[in-house]
């Protein structure tokens, strides 16, 4: 039985998720359907509009994103503080990017509403809507719901677009963030869509090289609000990394040629060097299997088994992956 959406994701334990759709079938329906040799490649960049939007609309942060031919990668952060300082009307007016307000609210910000309870009631669906515009679950069923009706359409049918609900892992600590954002950022090589950084399109790393490059000016691509580094410890402001350092540590791992994927970035580009200390075998292997190896929560043993303790699980699958990933107690070194 499916693990309760409740038990994976708490904000007490992370803020940070990774979160994976599946088109129905694992068909290409955002890619060339090799069956029909239909190209429904535009459909990535549906994807990326949606999510374009819906970044700025809920207090989710964007850390990473993927759109795949057949799949969906995100690396998600709630970001309940922000949402917790928005007004009502903020509240409101987000909501209505996506959705029709109720009556009842109209009424109440117009100050008509005359009764206590049509006044308390109109507070509860507010803070109704505060808890949704923080939520995952809703995130993503803005995100897929949009495209799936949007794909019927084209192709005049009816019926599932994506596999049943979306799967996701709990990230529980820096290096369980890193190496997710990194896995999620380099599909398109690993998948040999591209050879390098600068060319994956649809995804997070590319609209990061182009900030840096200060190209948005000229690219008219939707852009999506991304999470930023802000090179420091406080990680309710952001990643708590310098995104120098991520750029290199993804160009470095994308360069790494492996015989088990088809992609890699050519190894005939200079080579920017590692700065940071991280044992490259366990990297790798990290890297090439995160969704296969761990499961509903990444991170260390110790926090593991406190989550089994607190959710009364026996187990939680993927402990082996997380022993080797996390053996050592020397944490990755954030630059300051």
């Amino acid at each position: 039985m499916p693990t309760p959406r409740s038990q994976q994701i708490s904000l007490s334990d992370t803020p940070y998720y990774h979160c994976i759709s599946r088109c129905v079938r694992r068909t290409f329906l955002c890619g060339i359907d090799h069956s029909t040799n239909k190209d429904y490649s535009h459909r990535k960049q549906w994807l990326v509009e949606r999510l374009a939007l819906l970044s700025k609309t809920f207090a989710i942060d964007v850390c990473a994103y993927s759109a795949m031919s057949n799949h969906l990668h995100l690396v998600l952060k709630i970001n309940e503080p922000l949402a917790q300082s928005w007004s009502d009307d903020i509240v409101i007016n987000h909501w209505g990017q996506l959705f029709s307000i109720p009556v009842l609210i109209e009424r109440y910000l117009k100050g008509e509403c005359q009764s206590d309870a049509e006044i308390k009631r109109a507070q509860e669906s507010i803070d109704t809507i505060r808890e949704r515009l923080m939520d995952i679950s809703w995130f993503m069923r803005c995100l897929n719901e949009h495209i799936a009706r949007k794909a019927n359409a084209e192709d005049k049918c009816t019926g599932r677009f994506w596999e049943g609900r979306f799967k996701s892992q709990a990230l529980l600590n820096e290096q369980a963030i890193l190496s997710c954002m990194i896995y999620v950022d380099l599909n398109p090589i690993r998948a040999d869509v591209c050879q390098t950084l600068e060319a994956s399109e649809h995804t997070s790393i590319k609209q990061r090289i182009e900030h840096v490059a200060q190209t948005d000016a000229v690219n008219i691509t939707a852009r999506v609000k991304l999470a930023p580094f802000i090179s420091s410890s406080l990680k309710e402001n952001g990643i708590a990394f310098s995104l120098k350092d991520y750029l290199e540590l993804a160009d470095w791992t994308g360069r790494v040629v492996r015989d088990d994927k088809r992609g890699a970035i050519d190894a005939s580009t200079p080579c920017i060097l590692q700065k940071l200390q991280l044992d490259e075998q366990t990297w790798m292997e990290t890297v090439q299997g995160f969704s296969k190896d761990f499961h509903s929560f990444v991170g260390p043993e110790a926090q593991l088994k406190a989550l089994c303790q607190k959710q009364k699980r026996h187990w939680v699958r993927g402990i082996n992956a997380c022993r080797k990933l996390f053996k050592s107690k020397q944490s990755i070194p954030i630059t300051i």
